[in-house]
């Protein structure tokens, strides 16, 4: 596969972004109204916010999409966050297997259903101004081995790359344990099918160390010029559980270094997606512990809500 599109404006857009910047991923964030979850992210001083496009969080498929689209555009602007968009939903498009359809299932209208879903994810990218989209490979069906599975998602990421190339946004695509692009190996010999300058990389701290690919230094100095967004959480080692820092096993400061020595000028997003039980109390105690190591600029908080209670508490909200 080799596109050449007409313009590169979404690799200046992002190559001309400010330092690296925190935010949240919205899939921890699944108890929340998500206007109030936007406030609430950005009263705790996040800079960006990951959002997971699934049910209550610009569901393309909900026919007050569009109002809905506006809303989020608002209340962006309003508290100055940056965006990706991340498409890990687990029951949107099949409510009874999780993750399902995707890019490699069997059946040409399942992966149709799969590849007009993230198409529509690079609609409210290009509408949000987003970093990226980010994306997987899904499983591989027993049914079918390795070589036929590489060749079906090469054959279903042609036309999700098209069309992000036509709109003007970056696809950064994501090594997922369990996945049949799992490691950084095979994130590597995926590029032996696909060219184009719109096909970037999710790098997942966690991820790479429970599958022990370390030095993680290592994995981030290789991949500089690749990556476009950072999942960040603490993991164990063999265990592909997110887990809140100081619960696993990551030492973080020489990844942080790393990151900041390459001069990385996107998203480092938190991914605690089993922590909505107490987000607000998780989402405060992330971004401390972050800040130690990359302190951020952002300007005053927008004055509290009526409805909202202390963070600390994990407590109020609706």
């Amino acid at each position: 596969m080799d596109h050449k599109p007409a313009n590169h404006g979404y690799l200046i857009r992002f190559l001309d972004k400010a330092p690296v910047y925190l935010g949240y991923n919205t899939n921890g964030l699944a108890n929340h109204h998500s206007l109030q979850a936007i406030e609430l992210i950005a009263e705790l001083g996040y800079d960006g916010i990951a959002i997971t496009v699934d049910h209550g969080w610009l569901n393309p498929f909900d026919p007050q999409f569009d109002a809905r689209l506006r809303e989020f555009e608002s209340a962006l602007q309003l508290y100055r966050l940056k965006t990706v968009v991340e498409t890990g939903a687990r029951f949107l498009l099949n409510p009874n297997v999780k993750h399902e359809p995707t890019l490699i299932s069997e059946g040409s209208e399942n992966r149709f259903q799969r590849i007009e879903y993230l198409k529509r994810c690079i609609d409210v990218a290009a509408s949000l101004g987003s970093d990226c989209v980010s994306l997987w490979s899904g499983k591989k069906p027993d049914t079918i081995n390795l070589q036929t599975a590489m060749d079906r998602l090469a054959e279903s990421l042609d036309p999700v790359i098209q069309y992000a190339e036509t709109n003007d946004v970056i696809i950064g695509f994501e090594p997922e344990p369990g996945m049949l692009i799992d490691t950084m190996n095979a994130y590597e010999r995926l590029l032996q099918w696909i060219d184009s300058p719109a096909f970037q990389l999710t790098l997942d701290i966690g991820h790479l160390f429970c599958q022990g690919e370390v030095p993680i230094v290592d994995f981030i100095l290789r991949w500089k010029d690749r990556i476009v967004n950072v999942h960040i959480e603490d993991m164990k080692a063999g265990d592909h559980e997110h887990l809140m820092f100081g619960d696993g096993h990551i030492h973080f400061p020489p990844i942080f270094a790393a990151l900041q020595d390459i001069d990385y000028q996107g998203g480092v997003f938190v991914e605690l997606s089993r922590h909505s039980y107490n987000a607000p109390v998780f989402a405060k105690q992330s971004i401390d512990f972050l800040a130690q190591f990359f302190p951020q600029e952002k300007s005053n908080p927008k004055n509290r809500s009526p409805f909202r209670t202390d963070h600390n508490s994990g407590e109020g909200l609706l």
